[in-house]
């Protein structure tokens, strides 16, 4: 089953915007795309924009099988619910959602030390879907540090990574374009730096074109 996982350096970097950019992409290349946000707190606006960016008809659901209210830790706000998050659970969820589909796009919930369970975080969920990661960063300072320990994790994890997307990317100014001089000079493999655009939030073409072009639309053209 082919897939993609959408990780991130963090909360508010802009994962659903690029994963629903990538479902976008292979709509728009004749893939028969689905998409799935096993988990969220809070809200579930990023799963119906995946659903709306890859124009399948599987229900919220389906796409979003666990959602807690309060937005917080999914640990956290499932122990405040009392529910109990099960990933084995989550990995029959998506077997059988990817069953319809050719390829898949999975987003994940925060950074990928995000608790899920008492001892499970969102990179034990990566791992046990066995789907390759793409990381999604801030370009502004910061980025770095986050950047190169999520990296690290993922690769302790023994987690394929095809590289990383800065999001919010500013050419004028000074910390984005020496974020970006540095992965490069590390060889860490940069997908695409997209703009802040506050059209991505809801066109999701605005995104798949700013895609077009980039590695990250080679590196999805040879996948799927």
């Amino acid at each position: 089953m082919k897939g993609i996982f959408v990780t991130a350096t963090g909360t508010g970097v802009g994962k659903t915007i690029i994963a629903a950019g990538m479902a976008r992409c292979l709509k728009e290349k004749g893939v028969d795309v689905g998409v799935m946000k096993p988990i969220a707190s809070g809200g579930q606006e990023d799963a119906e924009y995946l659903i709306f960016a890859a124009g399948v008809k599987d229900s919220l659901e389906e796409v979003n099988p666990v959602f807690l209210a309060n937005p917080l830790a999914p640990y956290e706000s499932a122990r405040m619910e009392k529910k109990k998050i099960d990933l084995r659970k989550l990995v029959k969820d998506y077997q059988a959602l990817g069953r319809r589909h050719a390829a898949m796009v999975v987003e994940g919930v925060g950074g990928v030390r995000v608790p899920l369970t008492r001892d499970r975080d969102v990179i034990h969920l990566i791992r046990r879907l066995g789907l390759p990661a793409v990381v999604v960063a801030t370009a502004a300072l910061g980025t770095i540090n986050h950047t190169l320990l999520t990296l690290e994790a993922l690769k302790k994890e023994k987690i394929k990574c095809a590289g990383i997307v800065l999001n919010f990317f500013d050419g004028d100014d000074l910390a984005c374009r020496s974020g970006l001089a540095f992965f490069k000079e590390k060889k860490v493999p940069v997908l695409a730096a997209l703009p802040s655009n506050p059209g991505f939030a809801d066109n999701p073409d605005l995104i798949a074109q700013a895609i077009s072009g980039t590695p990250l639309a080679k590196w999805l053209a040879k996948l799927f």
